[in-house]
């Protein structure tokens, strides 16, 4: 028995260990195609109502026009406020080395002294190597949009004659069950996504303001990264305070009023984040702040800044799976932030 268990962990191990990997490996492939997959659950109910008024590939025009409309909007929102934020550190980046090397300087009469090859990365020429990272990033995230739209516009196609087949006789029960499952997640992650866009607008209004009043410069340029990077949870807000710190030292050269925009900043995503959000959210959305943690991590361990935005759906989608078996029920309840008595509730 215990050498059968043995087996059983090890080809447990084993089969995760080749999941991610293939996970890591096919990102190319999997990461648009989730991606594809979550936008057609946004949108499917726009086009299902175009469609009845007018022929369908006009409403499939106008839904994808529609929907990369809204993702260049956002896109343009975050590459405004870099490119802002860019120029800026261009102009100033004689300012940024002198406080870099009196810290240095103040550091070592504490004893503590930086390694060589980290004071003479912060130059200029490092600043215009990652200006040159970020505008090749830009480029692959053209292609990838490219690839994403594409299977949008054929998953947009395909949904209502997958519906059928998953309602015939010959696949029942398990294609009610999955058809159910579909639903049900449809109408989460668009709520997931009402709420994560007004809490980012909210997000990027309140930081432009505070940016303002704080007097610091390039307000609306932080309040647009904050609005694009509220949409990765944990990690984006995370970003959206570092940056305008770190920006704060160099314009005002005082680090009492840097502290003063790292904690201000710091209370308006912690009371969107932990009161504002939760509140809009409601119990339909409930899910355990570990197991986002730990999904916003893991996929952007596997896939990178992708896999930290899709890992909370793909979770939301899991939940859901599991939530429709008896047997795996009780992987739901874990995963979700609800009390033990609402696990029947997440059955549908």
């Amino acid at each position: 028995m215990q050498a059968t268990a043995k087996g059983v962990s090890a080809g447990f191990v084993a089969t995760t260990i080749l999941t991610v990997a293939l996970f890591y490996f096919a990102r190319s492939v999997l990461v648009p195609l989730a991606f594809s997959l979550f936008c057609i659950a946004l949108v499917w109910p726009l086009q299902a109502v175009l469609q009845r008024w007018m022929p369908r590939l006009l409403a499939l025009l106008i839904t994808l026009s529609l929907t990369m409309s809204v993702v260049v909007a956002v896109g343009s929102s975050v590459a405004w406020g870099f490119g802002k934020l860019v120029q800026w550190l261009f102009v100033n980046a004689s300012r940024y080395q002198a406080i870099y090397a009196d810290w240095i300087g103040w550091l070592e009469e504490k004893g503590i002294f930086i390694a060589g090859p980290l004071t003479d990365r912060f130059d200029v020429a490092w600043l215009l190597g990652f200006s040159q990272t970020i505008a090749g990033r830009l480029n692959s995230i053209a292609g990838f949009l490219v690839l994403v739209f594409i299977f949008v516009m054929i998953g947009l196609l395909e949904v209502e004659d997958f519906n059928r087949r998953l309602l015939s006789p010959a696949v029942q029960p398990i294609g009610g069950r999955i058809l159910r499952a579909n639903r049900e997640i449809g109408a989460k992650l668009r709520r997931f996504m009402v709420v994560r866009t007004f809490a980012s607008v909210l997000t990027g209004l309140v930081v432009w303001v505070f940016a303002f009043i704080a007097g610091l410069e390039l307000a609306a340029a932080w309040g647009a990264i904050a609005f694009a990077l509220n949409y990765i949870p944990f990690l984006g807000p995370l970003i959206a305070t570092v940056f305008p710190t770190l920006f704060a030292i160099a314009q005002f050269e005082s680090w009492q009023m840097a502290v003063v925009v790292f904690i201000g900043l710091n209370l308006i995503q912690f009371v969107i984040g932990s009161y504002v959000e939760p509140l809009l959210t409601g119990a339909s959305l409930s899910i355990s702040p570990l197991a986002v943690v730990l999904a916003v991590f893991f996929w952007s361990f596997v896939w990178g800044l992708s896999g930290a935005f899709i890992g909370v759906p793909i979770l939301i989608v899991f939940i859901v799976y599991c939530a429709q078996q008896p047997s795996t029920r009780w992987i739901a309840l874990l995963l979700s932030g609800g009390p033990a008595k609402s696990a029947d509730e997440q059955h549908v």
